[in-house]
């Protein structure tokens, strides 16, 4: 006969969402476990802005255009990876500079010669001030200092003589 003494340990109730979440972690780690490696994934550190030479963008520009028939343009960009507006805007440097519009530029806002210079002269001016600035103090420091001079000469002059005003 059992024992109706022995105590039976009865499980914690849970949540059916927590209990059926924990179930598929276990069935998760044990099948990454079965599984010979696990996969890597290959991680770009940097993204980079793609750059074509001239020499690409040549050779792309002559491949678009001897496409004559529909759908030729679309897989010759699907397979260079690139958008039409890529296209229109070589075409369109090509035709207004030539073979040199196809060469690499400089990015961001190019400076205009006439502003520049504009400031150029602007700053030269204001550093013309500055110095006249200057050169009048220092000719009004140099007045000063031959005028001390002067009296300093002339207070020699009465203390040599012994005729000195402040002795009575």
């Amino acid at each position: 006969m059992a024992n109706p003494m022995k105590s039976v340990v009865k499980p914690v109730p849970q949540p059916a969402g927590l209990e059926a979440a924990l179930e598929g972690a276990r069935r998760a780690s044990a099948d990454a476990a079965s599984s010979a490696a696990p996969a890597q994934p290959e991680v770009v550190a940097i993204a980079r802005r793609r750059q074509f030479s001239a020499s690409e963008k040549r050779r792309i520009l002559a491949e678009a255009d001897r496409c004559s028939e529909p759908g030729q343009i679309g897989a010759l960009l699907r397979r260079e990876g690139i958008y039409s507006s890529n296209l229109a805007a070589w075409r369109k440097r090509r035709a207004a500079e030539g073979k040199t519009g196809l060469d690499p530029r400089k990015r961001g806002h190019k400076a205009d010669p006439v502003i520049a210079e504009t400031r150029r002269t602007a700053a030269l001016t204001r550093e013309v001030d500055r110095l006249r600035r200057q050169l009048m103090q220092a000719r009004l420091i140099i007045d000063v200092q031959k005028k001390v001079s002067s009296l300093m000469a002339l207070q020699n002059e009465e203390d040599t003589d012994g005729n000195s005003a402040w002795t009575e």
